[in-house]
C-alpha cells in the first residue's frame, strides 16, 4: 500500500543508500527506528550540490529533502522489510547548507513533510528540526535523519 501510494505520487523507492562511514543506515530499538542521515543520493552521486540561496534554489532545495526522504524509506524498508509496517513517522531532523542570510529552512524540510503526509496520511505528521548549517558531507545541500515508530510483523 505505501510503494503502491509512491508510485501514484510518481515515486519509486531508490535502492537504498550504504553508510558513508564508519555507522549503520538503521538502528532498532523496540518499535522505534532511528534512520541515520540520507543525503539527496541519486543513483551513486549527490544531486543537489552547494548552499540554498547562493548556489541552488529553495526549489531545487526542497526536491534535494523529498530524495533525502526516499533515500530514508529506502533504508527503512531494507531494515524492517516492508513499509506497511510503519505506524508513524516521529521525527525529522533536518540539516540545510546555506548562506548565511537565508532563514527559509522550514520551507526546504518541507518537501520531505509533505511527502510523508501524502504517503503515510496522518501517520505522516511528525516532530521536526530544522537547521542551518555551513557545509553538508560531500558538498550535499540537504541531509535529514528520521525516527519512525513500526509494529512488529503479523
Amino acid at each position: 500500500m505505501v510503494e503502491k501510494r509512491l508510485k501514484e505520487l510518481g515515486f519509486v523507492l531508490p535502492p537504498p543508500p550504504g553508510p558513508a562511514g564508519s555507522y549503520v543506515p538503521c538502528v532498532r530499538v523496540d518499535s522505534l527506528v532511528f534512520v541515520s542521515g540520507q543525503l539527496p543520493f541519486v543513483e551513486g552521486k549527490v544531486k543537489y550540490v552547494g548552499r540554498v540561496d547562493t548556489e541552488i534554489s529553495t526549489e531545487e532545495a526542497q526536491d534535494a529533502a523529498r530524495i533525502c526522504a526516499l533515500n530514508g524509506l529506502a533504508a527503512l524498508k531494507e531494515e524492517v522489510g516492508d513499509l506497511n509496517l510503519v505506524e508513524r513517522v516521529v521525527r525529522i531532523n533536518g540539516y540545510v547548507a546555506s548562506a548565511r542570510s537565508f532563514l527559509n529552512h522550514p520551507a526546504v524540510l518541507n518537501g520531505a513533510s509533505d511527502l510523508m503526509t501524502a504517503v503515510f496520511g496522518e501517520g505522516g505528521l511528525h516532530t521536526r528540526v530544522a537547521v542551518g548549517v555551513g557545509t553538508l558531507p560531500l558538498g550535499a545541500s540537504v541531509e535529514l535523519d528520521f525516527i519512525f515508530r513500526v509494529r512488529k510483523e503479523q
